[in-house]
């Protein structure tokens, strides 16, 4: 009898420490939001746009209470389109999702990729940026106007550095800039890295005559006075930076990149819509927006069957611009 007492103690010991970890599993688990094993993938190199956003969200969702323990990792090739493919091909894998964009867009159609956006699954649309023009400390341009007057006279002569395939924002931007300004774009030098990490370097190294990219993947390297900001693409100018937009420096276009969350295809309805809630309450946090504010992103969030048509809009809007460029 004392023996059946002492054991039936120490289980409701047992209980009361144990009780509580199963209440309180982890961050998000309140809210329904924890996915444990979620992994974000980044379809270019360390250091780009694409890899600052999805580390960013991963950081902020941690910090808000929200999930823990997500994986953010690179999968580099061909524009994004290797790391599609790895998407599509983990059909019916509901901890894994992708951060991509309008490069990853491009990428589709000027790689004839095997495998295109309306294979994945749609998740959420998160920010909207400008691209920006800009030179190393070292570039003799110190205003668009300077680098515009030897680019019209020399194409050829200037190379432009992108973080993107042909037919992503990188690309498509000075293209459109080129056009307007009397250039043909068959005649643009584009040299293409594969995200804005790699091509940093070649900025800072004077390989290229200038680079286009997102604000905030060089806002650091300009604030160090590493870099030199010449405009922007966006209808404003990015608050902090003396630097015009490009339709304030004579030159007509407008143009933004956008970046976004697409999963594997073959979900359940139920793993689809816990991606979509698990983003759009990141959204909804203190975290998210400092963080927007921080890297000059602007809001442009839409999920489900709506960011689904967007894509295909994208898709429909890249091949028309190619063939209007003559690319």
């Amino acid at each position: 009898m004392r023996l059946r007492t002492t054991l039936a103690l120490l289980g409701a010991a047992l209980l009361v420490f144990a009780g509580p970890p199963l209440l309180t599993s982890g961050s998000g688990d309140r809210t329904g939001t924890n996915i444990p094993g979620l992994r974000i993938m980044v379809p270019n190199t360390p250091g780009g746009g694409y890899d600052i956003t999805a580390r960013t969200a991963a950081k902020n969702a941690e910090d808000a209470g929200l999930t823990h323990g997500t994986e953010v990792f690179n999968l580099p090739g061909a524009g994004g389109t290797v790391g599609l493919t790895r998407t599509v091909n983990e059909q019916g894998n509901g901890k894994l999702t992708m951060l991509m964009g309008l490069g990853v867009v491009g990428a589709v159609e000027t790689n004839r990729a095997p495998s295109t956006l309306s294979d994945a699954t749609p998740i959420a649309r998160l920010i909207e940026e400008p691209n920006i023009v800009v030179v190393s400390k070292d570039s003799k341009y110190r205003t668009i106007e300077q680098l515009m007057a030897d680019w019209k006279r020399d194409p050829g002569s200037l190379p432009v550095g992108g973080g993107s395939s042909p037919g992503g924002p990188d690309h498509l931007a000075p293209m459109l800039m080129a056009r307007a300004s009397g250039i043909a774009p068959t005649s643009v030098n584009y040299v293409p890295f594969d995200g804005g990490g790699e091509l940093l370097a070649s900025v800072l190294g004077g390989k290229v005559a200038f680079g286009v990219s997102g604000v905030g993947e060089y806002r650091d390297q300009i604030e160090s006075g590493e870099l030199r900001l010449l405009a922007v693409t966006g209808p404003e100018r990015v608050e902090g930076f003396d630097a015009p937009t490009l339709k304030e420096a004579g030159v007509d276009v407008e143009f933004t990149n956008w970046r976004g969350i697409v999963a594997p295809p073959g979900l359940s309805d139920a793993e689809r819509e816990r991606l979509i809630a698990f983003f759009s309450a990141l959204h909804g946090t203190e975290e998210w927006r400092a963080s927007m504010r921080r890297n000059g992103w602007d809001d442009a969030f839409l999920t489900g069957k709506k960011f689904g048509r967007f894509l295909t809009s994208q898709e429909n809007r890249v091949d028309s611009v190619l063939k209007e460029l003559g690319l």
